[in-house]
Parts: structure tokens; C-alpha cells; sequence
């Protein structure tokens, strides 16, 4: 897993909502999250782009045992890899919007380029 953040949750449970939140994100384009969230969000839903570029059975394997369902990651090889063949990362921006009202957790919007 790339970074380090423990974004305060069981192994399990970190790991679960990261798979979620990408499989999300690839599904719609956009998640409005927390800064920390969505820089490791950023991070997994980069390398699973990476790996769509290339158009392979395993590249394919690797993609599905992290994204939550088939229908994203034939998404992610038909449409969004295509995108960005001629691209070196950089496919995810992410935009701060100030901080949230409850608890004033700094906020932003993630989205693919």
C-alpha cells in the first residue's frame, strides 16, 4: 500500500474503504472526501489507471482483486486506460474546499483529469 496514513481504522476496515472509495471514484469521476482521504485514494486509483493502459490478462487479474466490481474495471480497461495512453500519471486531481462544518475536517474533491 503506497503512503502510510492510518487514517484512524483497523487494517481491515482502511483497506476496505480505500477499495470502495477507487472503485467509486473510477465509476463516477468524482468523490468529495477529506484532504487525507483523498490523497490515498489518489495513490491506489493511479496505479489501477496504470495498469489499464496496458490491456492484459493479469494487468486485468490485479485490477479485479482490488476494484469491488467487474463492471468498473471493464470501464477502467475500455474507456479510462485508452485515455491516458500517451499520459505518465497525473490522472487524478484533487481540490480543496475548505473545511467541513461539523468538525471542520479539512475537505476536497477528487476526480479524474
Amino acid at each position: 500500500m503506497p503512503g502510510s496514513r492510518k487514517l484512524g481504522r483497523p487494517t481491515d476496515h482502511r483497506k476496505a474503504m480505500l477499495k470502495a472509495m477507487v472503485t467509486y471514484l473510477l465509476e463516477n469521476g468524482r468523490i468529495e472526501t477529506t484532504v487525507t482521504r483523498a490523497k490515498e485514494v489518489r495513490a491506489m486509483a493511479e496505479k489501477m489507471i496504470t495498469l489499464a493502459k496496458v490491456d492484459s490478462l493479469h494487468n486485468k487479474r490485479q485490477a479485479l482483486a482490488y476494484v469491488t466490481k467487474e463492471s468498473v474495471v471493464k470501464k477502467l480497461f475500455d474507456e479510462i486506460g485508452p485515455k491516458y495512453k500517451d499520459v505518465n500519471g497525473g490522472y487524478v486531481r484533487i481540490i480543496k474546499t475548505g473545511p467541513r462544518r461539523g468538525d471542520a475536517a479539512e475537505m476536497a474533491i477528487i476526480e479524474l483529469v
